[in-house]
């Protein structure tokens, strides 16, 4: 970010002017910095949702939403998920730089040889009710890392922060599948160190101790592209979560767990289980037109889940990676499932009727990912589970730029205050 010198934004309040400066970004809009606006004028900005605010600096992701471009560290998401294992990205993601292959072996051995959860970890999931969400038994679990694993919890010490941030990427996958395991009243199953990350956090989900397990490798690459296109997304509500609970200082396993407490809710991280729920309503194929109808019709509170996307107003660029990984999948699998014939037709309709094209309407990451997290045999209950799982990646390296960055200060946001104004207390007996 480097000052404008030629460029300054004034703002004329109460007939005097004031002069705030300009910052360019590499790429994407400019910033006015009003950092000094309370000092100097003795008002706040209001803005709802930080729509038109820059929280941060970053140079970890960038999205264009009109163009349809979503870059980490400045390589375009096609090419990394058609390229790139997940662990290269989170590589990338964390240092800046893809690594060379030296530095791509010792980071995956990092990973592999962090995935094993402390033993007495297994009796704080056998504190949760059987039928606890596994979003529930998550923020728990993962918020409780920092009892079990205290040398990493120093956020002043680089080392203990770079521990802190492999133990959670590896430790995240065998939280999720126990989670999966534990709702559906089955063993947990150890990870294994001879399996790549995405064939290993399979292997956890649905192997069992009767027989053996053969992880498909079609499926492991569709969840290893899931992994990578879920992995960052700039300045979202979970991130920026992440974020405000870090510039207090607390232990990156709060931090992260706050992530996921944030992601839990159904307007950010449960699209994917929203668009099954939308899926199962219709049913079957023949009654795609009624709800076509219903969505077209303002009167009608019914939306077609999983089509559009409040950041990309042309087209996700995850979602065209996404659909080729969606159909690959369901043609290796040869699964029958009427709710994949009712997602398949209604792809194709909305891809050709020219009042979802009209409007951008286009099938969304969400929409092709629920798919495909059903056709692997996830229950919608784990999908957001999975998200989280993906985006730890993201949440660290954006928790670990936000303390190395010298101008952080503790979140506070401001308000404008429309209560009641200073008034005496009235004793009870006389109200």
């Amino acid at each position: 970010m480097t000052d404008n010198k030629n460029k300054s934004a004034t703002l004329s309040l109460g007939g005097k002017d004031y002069d705030f400066p300009v910052y360019e970004a590499s790429v994407g809009p400019d910033v006015i910095d009003i950092s000094s606006l309370y000092a100097q004028t003795n008002n706040f900005t209001y803005d709802p949702g930080f729509t038109s605010t820059a929280s941060c600096e970053s140079k970890i992701t960038y999205i264009d939403g009109g163009e349809g471009i979503l870059l980490y560290r400045g390589y375009p998401i096609g090419e990394l998920a058609d390229n790139a294992s997940f662990l290269e990205v989170c590589f990338l993601l964390l240092n800046g730089e893809l690594p060379n292959e030296d530095q791509k072996d010792k980071f995956e051995h990092n990973i592999t040889y962090h995935t094993m959860l402390h033993d007495q970890m297994v009796t704080l999931f056998k504190g949760f009710r059987r039928d606890a969400h596994p979003m529930a038994i998550m923020v728990g679990v993962v918020g409780a890392l920092s009892a079990f694993y205290h040398d990493s919890t120093d956020v002043t010490d680089a080392h203990q922060r770079l521990v802190a941030s492999h133990r959670l990427i590896a430790k995240m996958p065998t939280i999720a599948a126990m989670a999966y395991k534990y709702s559906i009243g089955q063993p947990f199953v150890q990870p294994r160190n001879d399996l790549g990350y995405a064939s290993n956090f399979l292997h956890m989900c649905f192997s069992v101790p009767t027989e053996e397990y053969i992880v498909n490798p079609v499926a492991a690459e569709a969840m290893d592209k899931i992994f990578t296109l879920h992995a960052d997304h700039e300045q979202n509500a979970s991130t920026s979560t992440v974020r405000l609970a870090g510039s207090s200082g607390a232990n990156p396993f709060a931090c992260i767990a706050a992530g996921i407490a944030c992601l839990w809710g159904p307007a950010h991280g449960g699209a994917n289980e929203a668009c099954l729920k939308m899926l199962t309503e219709i049913g079957t194929v023949d009654r795609i037109p009624e709800f076509i109808a219903r969505a077209k019709d303002k009167a009608d509170p019914f939306r077609l889940m999983g089509f559009g996307h409040r950041v990309y107003k042309n087209f996700d660029p995850r979602a065209t990676i996404m659909q080729a990984t969606t159909h690959a999948v369901l043609d290796d699998l040869n699964i029958e499932d009427p709710l994949l014939d009712v997602a398949i037709e209604l792809e194709r309709i909305a891809r050709e009727d020219e009042y979802f094209v009209s409007k951008n309407l286009y099938p969304n990451i969400d929409f092709y990912s629920g798919i495909t997290l059903r056709a692997l045999g996830f229950p919608t209950s784990m999908f957001t589970v999975l998200f989280a799982l993906a985006r730890t990646v993201g949440w660290i390296a954006q928790w670990n730029e936000m303390i190395e960055d010298p101008k952080q200060k503790i979140g506070r946001p401001r308000q404008i205050y429309t209560g009641a104004t200073e008034r005496p207390f009235v004793n009870i007996n006389d109200r």
